[in-house]
């Protein structure tokens, strides 16, 4: 079959298994918000609204469990950890993840997790396209290709947004607009919106009414909102990590947060319950975006609600939750954005349009400012609405947003999940192996450190006994406060006596470089070729300088042999996956005893039967992918490929033994 008839095969199957997911995910909410609210919630009817407290609390003692036994990918809002298997893994998703997030993330919002729909159902969109591909053995390029029509059909169908689906694809989990994508995206997106039309209709999200500009001086204020709106989701993205962080400091049981969660959210809800009889924090609110777009809303409400979406909001996803931040970024940016209204019509009523307009402009521009997506941001409004009479204000108010956002802070909500774990993305690029290591794996603990008070000739002697060429300088707290290099001291020697001298009078005290633990080993490489140096001293945060290691060129080069290995392994269990499938031929590994006769050869001078393959030699910790050139060495452990029949020559030819017990070929290496 032409590769271009493949493409669009495969582009239809991931776009009708999303459009079907996606109706499946929107019924189990609906579901398990009957049996929450409904079922359990009639038989607490008599300690209402106490009954709040309870419901997400046994929704968390049953998801949290379920994320934690089975696939801790599925905690959280989703988007960030395709977008790290796209750049890292070659898009490969494990495919219980699509069933875990599902069922987690319908518990979770059904129960009141204060969390949206667009951030499970892209990752499930996305576990059912990396899937399809593993399954047909596709290359890397085309795994991410289906991820991303996994992810655009998923959005697509949840939000009947085609447009923005496959834009939403493109520029958040890809990071880039490329013709090799856009084609199968276009396509599953589609195909996966038809399928949830043919199930539940034409409905849009939000009924909005038909607003327009009123005067061109209103697009000021527009800008002016678009700005505050960055503002506000720039507060919101550093709280949820800061809640996150605060969360996993607990003390307690991983799969029993979620149910603390769910108490602290309940706290939450009791208090929307007590402003108009209605838990308003819970859930996707996407019935307060209505009223806020139709001016039901008085200005205290409105911030109110504001300040408590985001309280919910965080406390869900900080202690495990498993939803997205989609809709709770339409929510604050609808409240934001009619708060702002209603003070504009206020002061200039005769120029400005009713607050809703201003609710339905916060929402774009809020998410924008969120998730630095401003294409998708204007197009799924558009297409969740269906209204283009206020687009010049929408686009407008959703750049402003975008710009702002990116001076305060270069990451987004989903990008800063991943740096926080070291991995930065480089948008449109294949990543380096080295943003699979951080500083604070690679750097050196034990630290020799001298104090600005001790003698040179001290310092001569260390030098000399520990054969470092250099050592930071520290003061009694074990604070950074400089650094000194064997350079530094021979350029003392050759000047003058150094009797009477000590390490601050040739320390490097002033514009010192440093690194930092939760760094990519490549942002210290870039310092160390700077600057010429041969070591980094290591401090905890950027605001500190309480220092926690030292990271040298060895530890570079260890580290860059450590990325090289994950990488290599990775690539030999996709190898082992798609060569695993022959009949007749598998994956065995051999340990190689001392009296072995090829100890000291060459892999290229093993005399092997000609259907038999090295693949691979793990030598202590390190997995090293097998070269002609490769030497064999006592207790290596070698996996080899090879045809059953072949299997006890082999034995004999790595071992010497004549017979004995051989591991049947495996279908992966282990």
């Amino acid at each position: 079959m032409p590769e271009s008839a493949t493409i669009v095969l495969t582009a239809l199957v991931v776009g009708v298994g999303a459009g079907l997911g996606a109706v499946v995910f929107r019924r189990l909410i609906s579901g398990m918000q009957s049996l929450a609210y409904d079922g359990l919630g009639g038989l607490l009817a008599g300690i209402a609204p106490f009954h709040l407290l309870i419901i997400p609390a046994v929704g968390g003692l049953i998801f949290g469990p379920l994320i934690y036994r089975f696939a801790r990918e599925a905690k959280g809002h989703g988007v960030p950890e395709v977008m790290e298997a796209v750049a890292l893994r070659g898009g490969r998703i494990r495919p219980r993840v699509a069933v875990i997030k599902s069922l987690a993330s319908a518990i979770c919002i059904g129960t009141g997790g204060s969390v949206g729909r667009e951030g499970p159902i892209a990752q499930i969109g996305s576990a059912l396209g990396s899937t399809i591909g593993q399954a047909l053995h596709l290359s890397d390029e085309r795994v991410r290709n289906l991820v991303a029509c996994g992810a655009a059909g998923g959005i697509a169908a949840t939000f009947n947004a085609p447009i923005a689906g496959a834009l939403f694809a493109l520029e958040v989990i890809l990071g880039q607009f490329h013709a090799v994508y856009f084609g199968a995206v276009v396509i599953s997106a589609v195909t996966a919106d038809v399928v949830a039309h043919a199930f539940e209709g034409d409905l849009r999200a939000f009924i909005v009414p038909a607003y327009m500009l009123v005067s061109p001086w209103e697009l000021v204020l527009y800008a002016l909102m678009g700005a505050l709106a960055a503002v506000a989701a720039v507060i919101f993205t550093r709280l949820l990590y800061l809640s996150e962080d605060v969360w996993d400091k607990l003390h307690f049981p991983e799969y029993f947060k979620p149910v603390l969660g769910g108490l602290l959210l309940g706290v939450v809800g009791i208090l929307t319950f007590k402003i108009d009889g209605y838990p308003r924090a819970f859930g996707v609110g996407y019935d307060s975006i209505g009223h806020a777009l139709f001016n039901r809303l008085t200005l205290q409400v409105t911030l109110a609600l504001l300040l408590i979406k985001l309280l919910a909001t965080i406390i869900t996803l900080g202690s495990g939750g498993s939803g997205g931040v989609f809709a709770p970024a339409l929510f604050m940016g609808a409240m934001l954005g009619n708060a702002f209204g209603q003070v504009a019509n206020q002061l200039f009523p005769t120029i400005t349009a009713p607050p809703g307009a201003y609710a339905l402009v916060g929402m774009s521009a809020f998410f924008s400012g969120a998730a630095h997506a401003p294409i998708t941001a204007i197009l799924i409004l558009f297409e969740m609405t269906g209204e283009y009479r206020i687009m010049l204000p929408l686009m407008l108010a959703t750049v402003m947003s975008t710009l702002v956002s990116r001076v305060i802070s270069r990451e987004s909500i989903y990008t800063l999940k991943l740096s926080r774990r070291g991995v930065h993305l480089q948008q449109g690029h294949d990543i380096d192996v080295m943003q699979s290591v951080t500083v604070g794996e690679a750097m050196t603990t034990d630290i020799d450190v001298v104090t600005l008070n001790m003698p040179l000739e001290k310092l001569e002697n260390k030098f000399a006994r520990t054969h470092h060429h250099g050592f930071p300088v520290v003061d009694d707290a074990g604070e950074l406060i400089g650094i000194v290099g064997i350079q530094d001291l021979e350029r003392a020697l050759a000047r003058e006596p150094i009797a009477e001298k000590t390490v601050a009078d040739i320390a490097t005290i002033q514009d010192l470089q440093v690194a930092y633990p939760y760094e990519p080993m490549w942002k210290a490489l870039r310092r160390l070729g700077a600057r010429d140096v041969g070591r980094l001293p290591v401090v905890a945060q950027e605001e500190s300088r309480q220092l926690v290691g030292i990271v040298r060129r060895s530890d570079i080069i260890r580290a860059y042999n450590h990325a090289i290995a994950q990488r290599a392994h990775h690539q030999l269990q996709v190898e082992t996956l798609r060569l695993g499938q022959l009949d007749g031929v598998g994956f065995v590994h051999i340990d190689i005893p001392s009296q072995s006769p090829i100890i000291g050869q060459r892999v290229s001078e093993i005399d092997f039967p000609d259907e038999c393959l090295i693949v691979s030699v793990r030598r202590g910790r390190k997995l090293h992918v097998a070269h002609g050139y490769t030497t064999i060495q006592d207790s290596d452990r070698v996996t080899v490929f090879a045809r059953s029949n072949c299997l006890p020559a082999v034995r004999q030819r790595l071992t010497g033994e004549l017979s004995g017990n051989l591991d049947e070929p495996k279908s992966q290496s282990g």
